[in-house]
C-alpha cells in the first residue's frame, strides 16, 4: 500500500463492489482508506509521524459521530480522555521515546471490558450505575503499548445472545444490512471494526462471542487457547475481578487483519499477576509457511446442526481451493469420538457458567464433565499430530434478521427448515469445551451480500497457527472488505 501523507489523510476512500459471492473479490482495496487500515499499519503511520494521533484520534471520533447513528455500536464514549493520551502519545514521539506497538492507535473495546471511570454493565439494567475502579488487565496491556481508548462497545443483556441489544443501550444494527444482527455478544465491536469507527478491538467468547460477530460482520476474530490471556476486569458487576480463569471463557482480539490479531497476541498473551512469578508462556511458532503441504480437515456440516447450503458449500469451496494450492485436504477426517460427546460434554458446562444459580453444576457433576473433557482433549491432540487446521463453519447462516422475541422460541430458517436458535452452539463448542484456539477469517459474501466467515481451528497452543493460517487465507481469497456505505 502506498504512504498517505497528512494532507491526503481523511480524504483516501475505499471501495466496495456489493454482492458479489466470489472468494476473494467484492473487496476492491478497503485499506486505501484510513478508516479500514490494519493496527499495524494506523501504528506504523504515527511512528513515521505521517499522522500525529492526536489527529488520527479526532479522525475516528470523527467517524463514530457521523455513522454510529444508525449502527449503535459504539455505546460508552471517552473522547476527551482519549484526545489528552492521543497528546501524550504524540509529545512521547517528539521526545524521542521508546513507543509500543500499537502507539497512537485508536481502539474500543467491549462493554463488559472495566475501563476506570467508565460504566461496566454487561447490559444489565440494574448495574447502569456500575463504574469500573481500575482497567482490567487486557485494557492495561493494551494501553501499554500505547493503544488510545476511544470507549466501549454494546453487549447482549448479561453477554448471552447472538445479537447485541438491552435495556441501558439498545440495538446495534449490521453494517451491511442494518436489519440484521452484528452478532453477540461482541456484537457492537464486530460492527464499530467493520464500519471503520476503531482501529481494533477486544472481546470476549465462551459461545461463539468473539467468532460468531466476526462472521456476521465480515470481520477476523481470534478465541485463544484457553487461559493463555488473563481475563481479570472482564466479570460481571458485583464480582470482583480474580486472577483465575473461569471454566470455558477466554478474551481475545477482533480486528480487520489477521496481522493484527498477531500483533495482538503478541501483547496480551502471559500470565496474570498470580501465575507471573513462575509461570511463562511460549507459544509455538506456525506450523506452515505456505498453503504447500499444509494437512486441512472439513467439517463442513453436521447432523446436530445443519449450517445453511451456502456456508457448507463455502468451507468445501475454501478446500478446493487449497488443495489446489498443494494442501493436503480431508472431508472425512475427525477427532476419534462422537460429534455428540463434545457437545453433550459442552452444554451442561455452558449452563452452569451461565444460567443462573437453578443451572449450576454440583461439583461432583462439574468433575465428571471435567473427565470428559480431558478424554476429549487427548482425542483432539492426537487429531492435530495428523492435521494442521480443521476448517468448519462458526455459525449456521449469514447475518439473520434482528429478532428480539422470546429467545427460547426463536428459531432459524436452515435450507427451509426452522431450526432452534441456540442449536449452532454446536460450532462454537467444538474449540471451546476443549480449550482450542479457533481464528474466523472472512472469505467473501453470500449470495444475499452478507459476509461468510469460517472458523479455522487448532491444536491447544497452536494460536500462531491458525492466526497465520488466516493471514495467508486474505492474501489467496481476499481478506477484509467494507461494507457500502461507510467510505467517505
Amino acid at each position: 500500500m502506498a504512504d498517505v501523507t497528512r494532507r491526503e489523510f481523511g480524504q483516501t476512500t475505499g471501495t466496495v463492489v456489493a454482492g458479489s459471492t466470489l472468494l476473494g473479490s467484492g473487496g476492491a482495496a478497503a485499506s486505501e482508506s484510513p478508516a479500514f487500515m490494519s493496527a499495524v499499519q494506523l501504528a506504523a503511520m504515527v511512528r513515521s509521524k505521517q499522522v500525529g494521533a492526536e489527529e488520527l484520534a479526532r479522525y475516528f471520533i470523527d467517524r463514530i459521530e457521523r455513522y454510529d447513528g444508525k449502527l449503535n455500536a459504539v455505546v460508552v464514549r471517552d473522547f476527551e480522555r482519549a484526545l489528552e493520551a492521543a497528546r501524550a502519545a504524540d509529545a512521547a514521539l517528539s521526545r524521542g521515546e521508546s513507543v509500543g506497538t500499537l502507539h497512537g492507535v485508536p481502539m474500543t473495546v467491549k462493554e463488559s471490558y472495566d475501563v476506570a471511570g467508565l460504566p461496566s454493565t454487561w447490559g444489565i439494567p440494574e448495574a447502569a450505575r456500575n463504574i469500573a475502579g481500575a482497567d482490567a488487565v487486557v485494557v492495561e496491556r493494551f494501553k501499554q503499548a500505547g493503544a488510545v481508548i476511544l470507549g466501549k462497545t454494546n453487549v447482549p443483556i448479561h453477554l448471552g445472545d447472538f445479537q447485541s441489544y438491552n435495556d441501558i443501550y439498545g440495538t446495534t444494527n449490521n453494517p451491511w444490512d442494518v436489519t440484521r444482527t452484528p452478532g453477540g455478544s461482541s456484537g457492537g465491536s464486530a460492527a464499530a471494526l467493520a464500519a471503520g469507527l476503531t482501529g481494533l478491538e477486544s472481546g470476549s467468547d465462551i459461545g461463539g462471542s468473539i467468532r460468531n460477530p466476526a462472521h456476521y460482520c465480515g470481520v477476523y476474530g481470534h478465541k485463544p487457547t484457553h487461559g493463555i490471556i488473563p481475563g481479570r476486569g472482564q466479570q460481571p458487576p458485583g464480582v470482583p475481578p480474580s486472577p483465575q480463569s473461569p471454566d470455558l471463557a477466554v478474551v481475545g482480539p477482533l480486528a480487520r487483519s489477521a496481522e493484527d490479531l498477531a500483533q495482538a497476541l503478541d501483547i496480551l498473551a502471559g500470565p496474570d499477576y498470580l501465575m507471573a512469578p513462575g509461570w511463562r508462556l511460549d507459544l509455538p511458532a506456525p506450523r506452515m509457511q505456505g498453503f504447500k503441504g499444509l494437512r486441512v480437515a472439513l467439517w463442513a456440516d453436521d447432523p446436530m446442526a445443519p449450517v445453511s447450503t451456502e456456508v457448507a458449500d463455502r468451507v468445501q469451496q475454501v478446500g478446493d481451493r487449497l488443495a489446489s494450492l498443494g494442501a493436503v485436504v480431508s472431508d472425512k477426517a475427525r477427532p476419534a469420538f462422537p460429534a455428540s460427546l463434545s457437545h453433550e460434554t459442552y452444554l451442561p458446562l455452558l449452563g452452569g457458567m451461565t444460567e443462573g444459580p437453578e443451572a449450576q453444576l454440583k461439583y461432583v457433576d462439574w468433575m465428571a464433565l471435567h473427565g470428559q473433557r480431558g478424554f476429549l482433549r487427548i482425542q483432539w491432540q492426537q487429531f492435530f499430530r495428523d492435521w494442521d487446521i480443521l476448517l468448519c463453519p462458526i455459525a449456521s447462516v449469514p447475518a439473520f434478521p434482528q429478532d428480539q422475541s422470546e429467545m427460547t422460541s426463536r428459531t432459524l430458517d436452515i435450507n427451509g427448515e426452522q431450526r432452534s436458535y441456540f442449536e449452532q452452539l454446536f460450532w462454537a463448542g467444538l474449540a471451546t469445551v476443549s480449550y482450542l484456539p479457533g481464528t474466523v477469517f472472512p472469505t467473501g459474501l453470500s449470495k444475499g451480500g452478507l459476509p461468510i466467515g469460517l472458523q479455522a481451528m487448532g491444536a491447544e497452543f497452536a494460536d500462531r497457527t491458525t492466526i497465520e493460517f488466516a493471514r495467508l487465507a486474505a492474501q489467496e481469497f481476499g481478506g477484509f472488505q467494507a461494507p457500502p456505505g461507510y467510505q467517505t
